[in-house]
């Protein structure tokens, strides 16, 4: 017999109810196994830590709640993971975790999600001390939020582990949470339809590491002081919106085999170059050589040796970004083609751009162009864009590029020569990047987190 649908509607929700009911919430102290009371715990039941040092390694394998107070601490020992889930819908919060094993081979993790462990939710935790802070090993459909994760400092990079490591792990936010040390902050490989949102990253590698990884969305994050900002690898179909690399070492971004992406409102900053220039000139030789390395290093490079680096990266739109005092602007290669590069500013950069390819670029689309702070065109109409086009490179630079050594001659007469030639004849200019229609006054800075 069929039930009327209201009658129907009312069952399920007393049945939703009863299993509430159904749930306990039981307490745990440090002076028994928590293991034990996690066995006891059936599925939906609350668990609460009270303050105090737990011994891992300890195993979710119910659909549980698991919360910390202040002082709740879950340590590893050293050995294998501190926290491993398996069953679906498990929270963990409020917890420090810390003292996972170092075997990367087994990924040994402070907090460690089985391909079973879907929709798993982990936030405001602290993770300390372990190889891997949060592995997300296929866990589909987790949230990782507002935690703080600090790897392992000290040591070889090769032998540290991620804050997070997300595999095969789709529709995963990772969001508003701390990376510090360690080795990159979040790395993705073969997934998909993951956003990694409102996270700041302090001195890792790759603050953000991108493998294989398509139609996800890299927006909001804040990267400062990482030898790279966001390395973006073999990935379609991705939004990158909104982020800041503040004084990132080599790159700001790095984009190899990265196609049909959104790269809109970013900013790259780095240090103001002529100050840092002037202050090594001032410097006797022999004292900018016995400078400590790190201090030697911090005035020698201020700011990303590039704010972009694009390699064989194929129909993406970037728009509105801004890119200001690195060594390059823009390092271009390796066949890149389709790609439109409008709306962006390039700012104080000692080289604007590096390509050395022999096709001609034209870096404009409907009518605008980019902004270029070493233009000196002019605006006679006052429509906002140039009177003339502008190019960063010409044959000097190309030559310079490919013999590093004819520098010794970048002042002699022919060099002067052969450049106000190609001023008065562009036709003798080689191919390369031009901007057709160049904006003659920057557009809004992007509205980045500021930091420092």
């Amino acid at each position: 017999m069929r039930l009327p649908l209201r009658m129907l509607s009312a069952a399920l929700v007393a049945a939703e109810f009863a299993g509430f009911a159904r749930a306990e919430t039981l307490t745990a102290a440090p002076d028994r196994p928590l293991q034990t009371v996690l066995d006891r715990a059936s599925d939906g039941d609350v668990v609460e830590l009270a303050p105090g040092e737990y011994n891992g390694a300890i195993r979710i394998d119910r659909s549980l709640v698991v919360i910390g107070r202040s002082g709740t601490v879950i340590d590893g020992g050293g050995v294998g993971n501190a926290v491993t889930v398996t069953a679906s819908d498990v929270t963990v919060r409020g917890v420090t975790v810390r003292g996972s094993g170092r075997d990367l081979q087994a990924m040994n993790s402070g907090i460690f999600l089985q391909k079973t462990a879907v929709r798993a939710t982990i936030e405001n935790n602290r993770l300390t001390g372990n190889l891997f802070g949060i592995y997300v090993h296929g866990a589909a459909g987790s949230r990782v939020a507002g935690n703080v994760i600090e790897g392992l400092r000290g040591g070889p990079l090769s032998e540290a582990g991620n804050g997070v490591s997300l595999w095969n792990a789709p529709d995963v936010t990772i969001a508003d949470n701390t990376f510090r040390y360690g080795r990159d902050g979040i790395f993705t490989i073969s997934s998909r339809k993951d956003r990694f949102v409102n996270n700041r990253f302090e001195q890792v590698r790759f603050a953000v590491h991108y493998m294989y990884t398509d139609d996800s969305e890299v927006s909001g994050n804040v990267s400062i002081g990482s030898h790279v900002g966001y390395a973006i690898m073999y990935s379609n179909r991705l939004v990158i919106r909104g982020n800041l690399s503040d004084h990132d070492r080599d790159h700001g971004f790095l984009f190899n085999y990265a196609n049909y992406a959104e790269i809109d409102g970013n900013r790259v900053t780095g240090g103001p170059l002529n100050a840092v220039m002037d202050q090594l000139e001032s410097s006797p030789s022999d004292e900018r050589d016995m400078l400590p390395e790190p201090k030697r290093e911090r005035v020698l490079r201020s700011g990303p040796e590039k704010c972009v680096f694009i390699y064989n990266t194929n129909h993406n739109r970037f728009r509105d970004n801004w890119f200001e005092n690195c060594a390059i602007g823009v390092h271009f290669t390796a066949g890149s083609e389709g790609n439109e590069i409008s709306g962006n500013a390039f700012v104080n950069n000692a080289n604007q751009v590096k390509y050395v390819g022999t096709r001609h670029l034209d870096w404009s689309s409907g009518g605008r162009g980019n902004y270029w702070s070493d233009n000196p065109a002019f605006d006679l109409n006052g429509d906002g864009i140039a009177d003339t086009a502008y190019r960063p490179n010409d044959l000097i630079d190309r030559v310079l590029w490919t013999a590093p050594s004819a520098k010794l001659l970048i002042n002699s007469p022919a060099v002067q020569v052969i450049r106000w030639a190609q001023a008065q004849f562009p036709a003798l200019l080689p191919g390369g990047v031009i901007d057709s229609h160049p904006l003659i006054s920057p557009p809004a800075r992007p509205a980045a987190e500021e930091v420092r």
